[in-house]
């Protein structure tokens, strides 16, 4: 009787750690595929405004053509910040520049996304123009910001060079340059 509990004791922790162990897979599945999600449509999103660019003629080929363009000018800005922060305290607050930009672009993106899919050309033609100058505002603002942090990270990669050449050097120099070494006095010898 006694092992019939044991065995029973047994099969209930083995089948209790396989549902724990199951429960925890399904909930970071859930996690990893609530994350990649966002990124997955946001990837489908600027393919198929590229190929409405390239594809589609007129003026709505241009606004497709204009929302890729601020949209890669904003996902390279935020790679290049996101990539040197962790080096560089300041970007940190430059990121901070680029998140106010990206609620300005998300305005400007629901926008040409209005007027991608207005069938009256005539007005699109008319709105174009004003979102065109407020596009490419935001894709300057967001390129100067990347130039800055490309400009700052060569700058501290040719400084911190500099600093290790001159450190060569000199370490080559003091190795080209040797003295025998002085013989210490052995306290058991004498003179």
């Amino acid at each position: 009787m006694e092992t019939l509990a044991i065995v029973l004791g047994i099969l209930v922790l083995f089948f209790g750690s396989i549902a724990a162990v199951t429960a925890l897979v399904v909930v970071k599945t859930k996690r990893a595929i609530g994350r990649a999600a966002p990124q997955a449509k946001r990837a489908v999103e600027d393919v198929g405004i590229k190929a409405r660019s390239l594809t589609r003629g007129g003026v709505h080929g241009r606004v497709a053509a204009l929302r890729s363009e601020v949209r890669g000018a904003l996902a390279a800005s935020r790679r290049v910040l996101e990539a040197g922060a962790p080096r560089d305290p300041q970007l940190v607050e430059a990121l901070g520049l680029l998140a106010r930009l990206d609620s300005h672009a998300v305005e400007l993106d629901a926008e040409l996304r209005l007027l991608e899919r207005e069938p009256d050309t005539s007005r699109v033609e008319s709105r174009f123009t004003h979102a065109k100058e407020r596009g490419e505002r935001i894709v300057h603002l967001a390129s100067s910001l990347r130039w800055a942090a490309q400009d700052r990270q060569h700058r501290f990669t040719d400084d911190d060079l500099a600093r290790l050449g001159e450190e060569c050097e000199a370490e080559a120099g003091a190795l080209r340059h040797w003295a025998p070494a002085a013989v210490e006095a052995d306290p058991l010898r004498k003179p």
